[in-house]
C-alpha cells in the first residue's frame, strides 16, 4: 500500500481543493479542472475532489472516451475502518481503489519479428496477468487512483497518474488514434457495455431464445448502418455466456437465510441504497434499486409523481414488501425501488428516504418531484416533504379494495353490497356525522344483519380507522386514476410471486430478492423496450400490459351516458359489444360500483374511471366526498375569523402560504392526481379576500 500513498508537500493542499459535482449525470476528466501536484512521489499527477457517491458516474464517463473507448477495471482495492488511524494523514483513506484500463497494462500485440512483447509496466503474475485476455492487452498505462477520504468519507480524491490511452513509448495503442488498430475491435471498448450487459439479461430471464437474440441484434446493427461501438459487436458466444451465467445462479447463496442476503448485499452494493442487518433492537431493513430502475425514476419521475404500494405479503413473505412506483406515459405504475423490512415500513421511512432522495439528486441535480402519494395515513408525512421538496397525497386503494373485495365474499345481494359500500365512504370520510366513531356507529346499526362483514371490519379496520379519518382530514386525496395503475401492479406483482410453485420459497428473503431484480424487473423492462421500439410485442403478458386508467382514456365522450337529472347511475356503452351497457352506481364518487366482470371480482374498472374524469370535466355529478370534507374545512375557516391581530397576522401568513399549495395542487389535479373541487366551492372561495380565483 505504501507504493501507492500519495505525499505532497502541504497537508492542507487537499483540503483547501473545491469539491466539483458536474451537473451531468455522468461525466469525465474533461468536465474537471484538475491541479498537478508538486514534488513527492507522484509529482505531475493530476488530483480533484469529487462527491465519492459520484465516483462510478466518473468512471462510466471516463469508459466512453470518443477517442479511445475503454473499460476500466478494478485493479486492486483497500478498505479500512473507520478508528483504525488515530492520527491520519490529509489523504489518508478509508478505501483505495486503483482502476486501469483493459487494454493494459500487458502487451500482447505481436512486434515486427512477430515475437509477443511481454514487457509491461507490471508484473505479468496476480492480478495483472490475465492469459485468457491476451488478445485484448494492448499495452495501455492508462490509469486512475481513487480514495475515500479518511478525514471527509464523503469526498473523493482522484489522482490521474496517467490521463493518455498510451503504452510505454508514448504512443496510442487503442481507439481511433492508433492506425494499428483500424477495422479491429480495438478502436472499440474491450468489453460489452453494462447497458448492453443488462438488456441481453432482460431478454433472457423474460424467456427470448438465445438465436432470437442474436438476430434481433444483428437487425439493430444494420439497421444504423453497420457497428458504431462495442456493442455491436455482440456475438453468439456472449449471449451463451450470459446464459450459462442465469442458469448457474441461484437464490440460495447460503443455506441460512441471513448469511445468504449479507452476501447478496456485499455482490450488488451499487443496488442497494439502505441496509440495516436485523439485531436485538433494530429491525431488518434492506433498500434495493437498480441502475434501470434508477434510469426510470429520473425519467418519469421528474416533475411527476411517486407512489407506495405498501406492506405486500404482509401474511405469506417472510418480511413485508414495499415498493415505490412512478407513472409512465402509458400510465401504467413502474416499480422504481424495493424496501424490505421486519417491522412496518412506515416506522423505519426516516433511516432511508433521505438516502434515497440524495441517490436521485446525484443522477441529476436539476430532478424534481411534483408529488408523493403514500398508501398509509401512518407514514411520516414532514419526514417525506422535507427528503422530496414536494406535496403528499393520501391514496386510499387499499382500503376500498379490501372492503369492496370483502363486501363482494360476504355479501350476495348486489343492492346491498353497493348501499354499503357507499356508507363506507361516508364513514371514512365523516361526511354524515363530524365523529368518527358516531359514523362507525350508525353504521353498524344499520348493517347489523351482515355479520361476517362486521366481524371482519371490527378485527382489521376499527382499530385504525380514526388514524384513516384524521388522514383524510389532513391531506389531499388522490383520484382513482392512480388508483387503478398501483391496483395493476399489486395485481401483476401477486401473480408473480405467489404462484404455488414458489410456495417453499415465500419464506426466504433472498429468494424474493433475486425474483425482483431478475425476473420481475425484466418483465417491466421488456414493456418498456416493446413500446420503444416495437420489438417483442408477442411475448408481453398482454393481461398486465395497460391498466384501467389508461383504457378509461380510450373511452369515447360519447359512450358515457350521464343523467343530470338522476345522478344515482351512470351509464357507459361496451367497447367492445355496443349492444351491451355497464351501470355504475354513485358516479364521480371514489366508492362508485360498476356491475361489468372485472369490477365485480373486486378490481377498479375502466368505466368508474371514465365517469369520474367526465363528471370532473364536465362538473355535474355531487361533490365528492373528499371535496365535501375541503369545503367545510374552509366554511369553518372562514366563519370563525380570530379575534387578536396578532393570530390574525399569522393566519394571513398561513393563508397566504395555502394559496401557493393550492395552484401546486391544481397542477396535479389537471394530471388526474387528485380529486377535483366543485364549482360551488371555487366560487365561494373567490368571493374572499384570501383566496382570490386561481388560473
Amino acid at each position: 500500500m505504501k507504493g501507492h500513498e500519495h505525499k505532497i508537500p502541504r497537508m492542507e493542499d487537499i483540503l483547501n481543493l473545491p469539491v466539483q459535482d458536474p451537473p451531468c449525470a455522468e461525466f469525465s476528466a474533461a468536465h474537471i479542472k484538475w491541479v498537478k501536484v508538486e514534488g513527492g512521489r507522484h509529482g505531475g499527477d493530476d488530483i480533484a475532489l469529487i462527491p465519492f457517491a459520484r465516483v462510478g458516474d466518473f468512471v462510466k464517463g471516463e469508459s466512453s472516451n470518443a477517442e479511445c473507448p475503454a473499460s476500466f477495471r478494478i485493479e486492486s482495492r483497500r478498505r479500512r475502518p473507520e478508528g483504525s488511524i488515530s492520527k491520519p494523514r490529509v489523504d489518508g483513506y478509508l478505501e483505495y481503489t486503483l482502476y486501469w484500463c483493459s487494454y493494459g497494462p500487458e502487451d500482447y500485440r505481436e512486434n515486427e519479428s512477430g515475437v509477443v512483447d511481454g514487457s509491461s509496466t507490471k508484473p505479468a503474475s496476480g492480478k495483472g496477468s490475465r492469459p485468457g485476455r491476451r488478445h485484448m492487452m494492448r499495452g495501455c498505462i492508462c490509469h486512475f487512483t481513487v480514495k475515500r477520504l479518511y478525514t471527509r468519507p464523503l469526498l473523493a480524491l482522484i489522482i490521474y497518474n496517467q490521463r493518455n490511452h498510451v503504452d510505454k513509448s508514448g504512443s496510442p495503442c487503442h481507439g481511433i488514434l492508433d492506425q494499428d488498430a483500424m477495422g479491429t475491435r480495438a478502436m472499440y471498448a474491450p468489453r460489452i457495455s453494462e447497458e448492453q450487459r443488462q438488456k441481453v439479461m432482460s431478454m433472457l430471464y423474460v424467456g427470448i431464445p438465445l438465436d432470437s437474440i442474436v438476430q434481433h441484434h444483428m437487425e439493430m446493427v444494420e439497421g444504423h448502418g453497420g457497428p458504431h461501438n462495442r456493442d455491436d459487436f455482440l456475438s453468439r458466444n456472449d449471449v451463451r455466456n450470459m446464459e450459462r451465467v442465469i442458469r448457474n445462479s441461484s437464490h440460495e447463496l447460503h443455506e441460512d437465510d441471513e448469511c445468504s442476503i449479507r452476501m447478496w448485499v456485499q455482490r450488488h452494493r451499487k443496488n442497494v441504497f439502505y441496509f440495516q442487518d436485523s439485531s436485538g433492537s433494530e429491525p431488518f431493513v434492506l433498500g434495493m434499486q437498480t441502475d434501470w430502475q434508477l434510469q426510470q425514476l429520473v425519467q418519469y419521475g421528474h416533475n411527476g409523481y411517486i407512489a407506495f404500494h405498501s406492506t405486500f405479503g404482509l401474511k405469506k413473505l417472510k418480511y413485508p414488501l414495499c415498493t415505490l412506483l412512478v407513472f409512465n406515459a402509458s400510465r401504467d405504475a413502474i416499480p422504481v425501488a424495493w424496501v424490505i423490512t421486519s417491522s412496518f415500513v412506515s416506522q423505519d421511512i426516516h433511516k432511508w428516504i433521505g438516502l434515497l432522495a440524495e441517490r436521485i439528486q446525484t443522477k441529476d441535480p436539476r430532478w424534481r418531484l411534483d408529488a408523493f402519494l403514500v398508501d398509509d395515513p401512518s407514514f411520516e408525512i414532514s419526514i417525506i416533504r422535507e427528503a422530496f421538496q414536494c406535496r403528499v397525497l393520501l391514496c386510499i386503494w387499499r382500503a376500498r379494495r379490501s372492503w369492496i373485495r370483502r363486501l363482494l365474499k360476504t355479501c350476495c345481494n348486489f343492492d346491498v353490497q353497493r348501499e354499503m359500500f357507499k356508507h363506507l365512504g361516508w364513514l371514512l370520510y365523516c361526511t354524515r356525522r363530524p365523529n368518527t366513531m358516531d359514523s362507525v356507529e350508525e353504521f353498524m346499526q344499520v348493517f347489523v344483519d351482515q355479520c361476517a362483514f362486521m366481524d371482519y371490519f371490527k378485527s382489521r379496520w376499527l382499530p385504525n380507522i380514526e388514524l384513516w379519518a384524521n388522514g383524510i382530514r389532513s391531506l389531499p386525496v388522490a383520484g382513482p386514476e392512480p388508483n387503478a395503475a398501483i391496483e395493476s401492479y399489486h395485481l401483476r406483482l401477486k401473480s408473480k410471486l405467489f404462484n404455488e410453485q414458489y410456495v417453499n420459497s415465500w419464506s426466504r428473503v433472498d429468494w424474493l430478492i433475486h425474483t425482483l431484480t431478475t425476473e420481475f424487473q425484466s418483465s417491466y423492462w421488456l414493456d418498456q423496450y416493446s413500446i420503444e421500439t416495437g420489438y417483442f410485442e408477442n411475448l408481453r403478458d398482454k393481461s398486465f400490459s395497460t391498466n384501467a386508467w389508461y383504457q378509461a382514456l380510450q373511452i369515447l365522450n360519447v359512450d358515457v351516458i350521464l343523467d343530470e337529472q338522476n345522478l344515482q347511475y351512470a351509464k357507459v356503452i361496451s367497447q367492445t359489444d355496443r349492444s351491451l351497457a355497464y351501470t355504475i352506481w354513485n358516479p364521480g364518487s371514489e366508492f362508485s360500483l360498476c356491475d361489468c366482470p372485472w369490477s365485480r371480482l373486486g378490481n377498479l374498472c375502466k368505466h368508474v374511471i371514465k365517469v369520474a374524469i367526465t363528471c370532473k370535466s364536465q362538473q355535474v355529478a355531487r361533490p365528492l366526498l373528499s371535496a365535501q370534507v375541503y369545503r367545510q374545512a374552509l366554511l369553518t375557516l372562514l366563519q370563525n375569523p380570530p379575534d387578536d391581530p396578532v393570530v390574525l397576522d399569522h393566519a394571513i401568513l398561513h393563508a397566504t402560504r395555502l394559496q401557493q399549495d393550492i395552484k401546486g395542487l391544481e397542477v396535479i389535479s389537471n394530471s388526474g392526481l387528485l380529486q377535483p373541487l366543485p364549482s360551488e366551492i371555487s366560487s365561494h372561495v373567490s368571493d374572499n379576500i384570501l383566496f382570490p380565483r386561481l388560473h
